[in-house]
Formats: structure tokens, C-alpha cells, sequence
């Protein structure tokens, strides 16, 4: 689980057996962002093991795609095989409301880079990568079930990613909604990318 701003909060519910700092995890980047604590967390809630990562470090902070990617490569590596990803997000379609959850469908990513480009000439493997199936169809179904349950107005649709620091103009809203963006953010699909 990645916890993105605002969702700082779920790390209390993980009965934690070890707990480290981003900066004791070799290549692991820090975070300087508010709300996010920087920390990997091995533990369970309830039967359910996790590995949490408490926040993530952003493009817009200086990081290469490739250091953003490090610590989702990791989690693969430890043989993790399902990903959860949070965030904060601002929400293009009018129809939702303030404080909506929204799983993600497929996303649009126009951050300019890729986790999966190397740093220098020479070092990619050649090989492309299929996105057209990121975002687990059966994963979204028991997140559907665990919003019903707890009676958490779930939205669907498309994410899309910017580099930021700076927040979008309305002209820029206006042409991501016409592009197919429910949302837009940040971060994210770095991690998602970097998942593969």
C-alpha cells in the first residue's frame, strides 16, 4: 500500500513488526512533502499482511522517474503481487463532489517522462511495456464491495498525471476534461508504471 496526502491516517491501523525510515533504505527517496512521513512499515492489518509505504517522494521535488519507480521495483522484487495506491486529487468531472473516492480505470500520463527510461543511452533493454490493462478489473471489484460496505460514495474514471508543483489552469481543466480526465494529480501513476 502507498499512502498518498491525506491518507497518512491508515498507518494506525497496521499492527507494525518493523518499521524503517525512507533515508535507512538504501536508494529509497526521502520525502519533504506535509503528510507524508517517509516511512516503510511491515506489519498486518487484521489477518492481511502488508507492506506499507507511507508516503512517496514526487517528480516535482527533483527525483528522476527512475527514483520514483525504486521503491515500487522493490516491492515486486519482496514478491509483492498487489498494489494499492492513494492519493489527493482534483476532480474534473463535474459530477463529483468534494471528498468523492474514485478507483482508477486507466490514466493519461502527461508528467513528459517515464519510470521505465533509463538515465543514460545504452541502458534500456529494449523492451516495450503494455499498459492497456494497468489498473486490476478484480482488484477494482473488491474495492467497489469495500466501499459499499462502508458506505463510501466510489467513483470510477480516468486519472490524469502532471508534474506539477504548479496547479493547473482552467484552460488546461478544460482541455484534460475533454481529453477523457475524471481527475488529475501528481503522482501515482509513476509508481504504476514502475509496478510493471
Amino acid at each position: 500500500i502507498i499512502l498518498g496526502s491525506g491518507f497518512h491516517g491508515v498507518s494506525a491501523l497496521v499492527r507494525a513488526k518493523a518499521s524503517f525510515d525512507y533515508g535507512d533504505v538504501p536508494s529509497f527517496p526521502r520525502t519533504g512533502v506535509k503528510g507524508h512521513s517517509g516511512r516503510l512499515v511491515v506489519g498486518t492489518i487484521g489477518d492481511l499482511p502488508v507492506l506499507l509505504l507511507s508516503g512517496r517522494a514526487h517528480y516535482y521535488e527533483g527525483y528522476s522517474m527512475r527514483e520514483i519507480g525504486f521503491p515500487v521495483r522493490v516491492l515486486a522484487e519482496l514478491g509483492i503481487r498487489d498494489l494499492l495506491v492513494t492519493n489527493a486529487a482534483g476532480g474534473i468531472n463535474r459530477r463529483f463532489k468534494v471528498g468523492d473516492f474514485m478507483t482508477l480505470t486507466d490514466h493519461i500520463n502527461l508528467m513528459g517522462a517515464n519510470p521505465l527510461r533509463p538515465d543514460r543511452a545504452g541502458e534500456w533493454d529494449g523492451r516495450f511495456q503494455d499498459l492497456s490493462a494497468v489498473y486490476d478489473a478484480e482488484l477494482g471489484v473488491l474495492v467497489k464491495r469495500a466501499a459499499r460496505a462502508a458506505r463510501v460514495r466510489l467513483r470510477s474514471g480516468v486519472y490524469l498525471a502532471v508534474s506539477g508543483p504548479s496547479y493547473e489552469t482552467p484552460a488546461e481543466i478544460a482541455a484534460f476534461g475533454r481529453l477523457g480526465a475524471d481527475a488529475v494529480g501528481m503522482s501515482t501513476v509513476p509508481s504504476v508504471i514502475g509496478w510493471l
